[in-house]
């Protein structure tokens, strides 16, 4: 019996232990209550604020993380001053910060003296003057009680998506990225249509042989594509030996020619000084001179020792060649077409239900086969030439010119694709192409809950300019969507970005 007793005073002894223990965790547990960092997202004209922040509780110091990002590259600001406020009922908390941590990211501590309904406020010192961030809303409590119940508040209401994708500023800040609101804009009717590259009339010019003969090029090495300059020395055609049209003979005879008219000139005019010739006398002979001057010259200038001579008639490239080495051409054909390949003509033939529109295009993009880029109209320097204004039978279409100014992209006689913009009051919701995603035939964009989370949202498309595509539904104005770098996103959704929180500052 009384063993039985001291197994029973052993149990109860080991079975206490446990439970004070567990007592003296819950009692430390509600001690070290760990509260969420608040995140805080403004916009001014030049900034994005992004700032994480520890709940701001009068008389207790928190740590704030102020995240700077040009709006004009969204790239990080650096090795700027800046002033952060917490501002409640007039009172201001600032501190000034000579320099970021690092690029971008601004580290404070406040220490608030007044509970209530303020503003985070940021002042960026810029060399023309001072930029400023502010958002409106930030809570300051006055104790920890009032704390849990703004966290109970706050998460109450908070409604975070499950499928919500982590992309730091850190990461945007290191490749091409940009966000943008979604607004009502202008999207007229959208004429899309295949466009031939074409030369125009002062853009090309062609040179002519001047005699006929056999053609020689100059070098050897001359195809289609070689730049040339004005002037340059391209072919010689050869005449010796033909019994017509000798060049050699004709060259001859302009400076047998040439150097009698001028001695008997010069010797007229010597005695038309003394008054032994008459004036009419010298100056049929001064005619004479000129006239044997200008074929000689002529000949001289266009002819070498093997024949005449070919030149480059402006500079450009070589387009084409007219002619074979050792072939024979006649006087005044073809030989060489010089282009400069730099004032062109894009012409599209659309389809006659498009007529009524043609008269109020408001832009046009250009999107060149193997290139990224689509051009607008003003970027190449372009304007409207003409539109037709019939048609007919063998050719139903409606021609349509632009007078562009190539970028060194634009191949004369390659095919491109217009997408031709005219004049409407519709209104529609559009984010430029770089912003959508394709996934199996359904297309995506990705809406911004902070600069730091995104969720992948199914769209409807409907029309696209070239560079912005009008969204039917899916999203709504006034959220803000990744318009570059949706791809890297989407990797970060996949787990195959960069580290999420890679250099983050928390």
């Amino acid at each position: 019996m009384k063993k039985i007793a001291i197994l029973l005073s052993m149990a109860l002894v080991l079975g206490m232990v446990p439970a004070c223990h567990h007592a003296g965790e819950d009692h430390d547990h509600e001690h070290e209550h760990h509260h969420d960092a608040e995140q805080y997202t403004a916009y001014g004209a030049d900034f994005e604020l992004f700032a994480e922040a520890e709940p701001f509780v009068v008389g207790q110091e928190s740590e704030v993380a102020a995240h700077l990002t040009r709006l004009s590259n969204f790239k990080p600001l650096d090795s700027t001053q800046v002033k952060i406020s917490l501002v409640v009922d007039g009172e201001a908390v600032t501190q000034t910060i000579d320099s970021p941590e690092q690029p971008g990211i601004y580290k404070c501590t406040f220490k608030p003296t007044k509970a209530g309904c303020g503003q985070l406020r940021v002042e960026i010192m810029q060399p023309g003057g001072v930029s400023v961030v502010c958002h409106p809303h930030v809570h300051v409590v006055a104790d920890h009680e009032a704390l849990h119940e703004h966290d109970h508040h706050h998460h109450h209401h908070a409604h975070t998506p499950s499928n919500a994708i982590t992309f730091t500023k850190e990461q945007s800040w290191k490749i091409d990225f940009a966000t943008e609101t979604l607004s009502m804009e202008p999207f007229g009717a959208v004429i899309k249509a295949s466009a031939q590259v074409l030369p125009s009339q002062g853009d090309e010019r062609e040179a002519a042989a001047s005699a006929s003969g056999v053609v020689m090029f100059s070098n050897p090495n001359l195809v289609e594509g070689t730049a040339v300059k004005a002037g340059q020395q391209l072919f010689v055609i050869e005449s010796n030996g033909m019994a017509d049209n000798n060049m050699s003979v004709r060259f001859q005879e302009a400076t047998a020619n040439y150097t009698v008219a001028k001695a008997e000139y010069e010797r007229k005019q010597q005695l038309a000084d003394d008054k032994i010739v008459s004036q009419s006398e010298l100056q049929r002979v001064k005619a004479r001179y000129e006239t044997a001057k200008a074929a000689y010259d002529n000949l001289k200038g266009n002819f070498s020792q093997k024949g005449a001579v070919v030149r480059a008639p402006i500079s450009g490239y070589v387009q084409r060649i007219h002619v074979t080495n050792g072939g024979y051409v006649e006087a005044g054909g073809p030989v060489v077409t010089v282009s400069q390949n730099r004032d062109l003509f894009v012409r599209a033939e659309v389809q006659p239900r498009y007529y009524s529109q043609l008269s109020g295009i408001t832009g046009v993009n250009l999107l060149v086969p193997g290139d990224d880029h689509v051009y607008t109209l003003s970027e190449l320097n372009g304007s409207l030439v003409s539109y037709a204004k019939s048609t007919d039978l063998d050719c139903p279409l409606v021609p349509v010119t632009f007078r562009v100014r190539n970028q060194g992209n634009l191949l004369s006689g390659s095919f491109v694709t217009l997408f031709i913009s005219t004049r409407s009051d519709r209104q529609a919701l559009a984010i430029p192409n770089q912003g959508i995603v394709e996934e199996m035939g359904n297309y995506f964009v990705f809406v911004q809950l902070t600069p730091e989370s995104f969720e992948k949202r199914l769209v409807t498309l409907g029309a696209t300019d070239g560079r912005r595509t009008e969204i039917l539904s899916g999203v709504k104005a006034g959220e803000r969507v990744v318009t570059r770098g949706a791809s890297m996103v989407r990797l970060a959704q996949n787990g195959a970005a960069l580290d999420p929180h890679a250099g983050h500052v928390h």
